[in-house]
């Protein structure tokens, strides 16, 4: 029987029922992606940290377990998932501008002045990484709760209360986060639509085209007023003429 003096047990409540959308999917495919794979690796982190929060609790390594689903934890597999959805994003938009630059054929070295650069990918990081704004305050109040959740006794059970409810707190949070990020997602991907519109609309000019053309007929017309006896070739081409004409 539990006493007022006793330690509670660390008891890690059922993440999932909080977590979501991060387990069922919005049903979206934001700019056409499909970041499943990435949404079950964040989700089986979290369970996998749970997991093994519970497995350090039975075996009363109180601080182990509550640091095992801590800050540190969430906020590592949230940075992981930012990370793997940037690289899809930035794989995507290369592929996408490439082929259209291709189609409009224009020139690799052009192209290199639309594709995103490394400040280009920082700024995608960082504006994606905004979607958990949220999440990090609810990681804030479970870091707070976490102590006095190891040291909770009979006496004090709204302190192991609010380290659970924290814990919920964060999971719907990430649940929030997660839905704005496949939002993030979408309008970032109709802002590269619009540069792959503008490559799709570069025409090569036509200006070197018509200077060679024209120095080509004018080559062509001063030859024939020479030929024609119109116009007097230079002293060395007469003399050239000449051999060859036999003049």
């Amino acid at each position: 029987m539990t006493t007022v003096r006793t330690r509670l047990p660390i008891r890690v409540p059922e993440l999932g029922p909080s977590l979501g959308k991060v387990i069922t999917g919005t049903g979206r495919d934001p700019g056409g992606f499909q970041f499943d794979v990435v949404r079950h690796q964040l989700a089986t982190r979290l369970f996998d940290a749970a997991g093994e929060a519970r497995r350090l609790a039975a075996r009363d390594e109180r601080q182990a377990a509550v640091a095992a689903v801590g800050r540190a934890a969430w906020l590592e597999a949230w940075e992981e998932t930012i990370a793997a959805v940037a690289d899809q994003v930035n794989v995507r938009i290369e592929r996408m501008l490439g082929d259209e630059a291709r189609y409009a054929r224009m020139p690799k070295r052009r192209l290199r002045r639309h594709l995103p650069d490394e400040d280009a990918r920082r700024g995608l990081l960082a504006r994606l990484g905004a979607a958990g704004v949220g999440l990090v305050p609810a990681l804030d109040e479970l870091d707070r709760c976490a102590e006095a959740a190891v040291a909770a006794t009979g006496l004090d059970r709204d302190a192991m209360t609010a380290w659970q409810d924290a814990l919920r707190t964060a999971a719907r949070r990430l649940d929030a986060a997660w839905i704005a990020l496949e939002e993030s997602v979408e309008r970032e991907w109709v802002q590269w639509k619009r540069v792959d519109a503008e490559i799709g609309q570069w025409r090569k000019p036509w200006w070197p085209v018509l200077a060679a053309s024209a120095v080509v007929m004018a080559l062509a017309l001063w030859i024939g007023l020479v030929l024609g006896g119109y116009v007097r070739a230079p002293a060395p081409l007469e003399n050239i003429w000449a051999e060859a004409t036999g003049r």
